[in-house]
């Protein structure tokens, strides 16, 4: 069994101001940064055989403050990263509907995203057969690997929120308690 511990970004300002993120390159902001090392210091005591993080910089640079008590390197997959929200990005929900009336994203649907990050995760889980890794991804990303385990929708994850999950028998699977 590989325990898989899968970890929502810290804050970005586009956070605060309810922005739509998507593939946008936005850091974290301090509050971020600070979320990014509370976590870290949740997880101290827990061992890591690897790190991966989506290749945006506010999942990178929160997966490099958790993983740095550990000495275990950040390995950037660009298959971990949010949906893509196309025209979207940038945009208050407020101004999607405004501007769109409410008409689907250009980018990703959520069946794509959810196939790539599925087959990310799962390829990660063979890879590391029988260890723990960290991801460090995003809230879309990480609803959609929620959703396909528990097979309904899930509410937002907070930043530096966490979910565990385990991979056993070739598939994705919640703790058994």
């Amino acid at each position: 069994m590989t325990t898989i511990l899968i970890a929502r970004h810290g804050e970005t300002d586009w956070n605060v101001e309810r922005r739509w993120q998507g593939w946008a390159d936005q850091p974290l902001n301090d509050n971020g940064r600070a979320q990014a090392a509370v976590l870290a210091k949740q997880l101290e005591g827990m061992p890591f055989d690897a790190v991966y993080t989506s290749d945006l910089k506010r999942a990178h640079e929160t997966a490099e403050i958790v993983a740095a008590p550990h000495g275990v390197p950040v390995v950037t997959d660009r298959d971990l990263r949010e949906i893509d929200v196309g025209s979207f990005s940038g945009l208050t929900h407020t101004e999607v509907m405004e501007r769109y009336n409410g008409e689907r994203t250009d980018g990703e649907t959520r069946e794509q995203h959810s196939a790539r990050v599925l087959a990310a995760v799962e390829r990660l889980a063979r890879d590391h057969a029988g260890e723990r890794i960290l991801i460090v991804t995003h809230g879309g990303t990480v609803r959609a690997l929620h959703d396909h385990v528990v097979g309904e929708p899930s509410h937002p994850i907070e930043n530096c929120g966490v979910l565990e999950l385990h991979f056993r028998d070739d598939r994705l699977a919640l703790p058994i308690e």
